[in-house]
């Protein structure tokens, strides 16, 4: 499955747009058989597997799952991440996370509530205002992703929700070169940060009273 509808014209193949990224997600839900694994998401998704990454692994940061499932699915959205900043023409990841799966019914489960609101959000968004993406838009995309993967795997409690959604606009921006959404994604990621140096800044300052207090 690549990412591109194909059509004929006069007996010659044209080239249409990419498909969305609801329908190839809707697509690997329909094709799930048995055990989902990460090594056939990233065969099915091909070329298109960078953004439809990001937004993936963003997604299942934004399930509310008890600790340490943050530093775990954050990984993978830091591996993706890092090789989308160096260049890299497809991601990969190593055998111990490639290998790992959930069942086909969580798997739909998960997509039957992501699919509905990833359709409603790419009626908002088109190809527009990217005068960047011809030089390195991607590589930014890319670098602002790694450093929103590392805040994920921070042990911050609640604080992998607001950088997971950010790296799912991105991820979008990503996939239908969209510069509005890049933006919005860009201003949400300042605010991740933002959230964070608060929170560190407050758990500095309570650290240093009780050790005034104490000695």
């Amino acid at each position: 499955m690549n990412g591109f509808e194909t059509g004929q014209t006069g007996g010659a193949p044209v080239r249409r747009r990419p498909r969305r990224l609801s329908q190839l997600f809707a697509q690997l839900a329909a094709n799930a058989k048995d055990r989902v694994t990460v090594a056939s998401i990233l065969d099915a998704l091909g070329d298109r597997s960078f953004a439809a990454l990001l937004v993936l692994f963003a997604v299942f940061n934004l399930i509310p799952l008890p600790p340490p499932s943050s530093a775990i699915l954050g990984l993978p959205l830091l591996v993706v991440a890092a090789q989308l900043t160096y260049g890299s023409k497809r991601a990969w990841l190593p055998k111990f996370m490639a290998e790992k799966s959930i069942s086909a019914e969580q798997f739909r489960s998960i997509m039957d509530r992501v699919i509905p609101r990833l359709v409603r959000l790419e009626r908002l968004i088109r190809p527009r205002y990217w005068p960047f993406w011809r030089r390195r838009g991607d590589r930014v995309i890319g670098l602002m992703a790694v450093a929103l993967a590392v805040i994920i795997i921070l042990p911050i409690p609640f604080g992998n929700g607001l950088p997971a959604f950010s790296v799912a606009l991105l991820g979008l921006s990503l996939s239908e070169r969209d510069g509005i959404l890049f933006a919005v994604g860009s201003g949400v990621a300042a605010a991740s940060v933002g959230v964070v140096a608060l929170v560190f800044g407050a758990a500095l300052a309570a650290v240093k009273a009780v050790l005034l207090w104490i000695f």
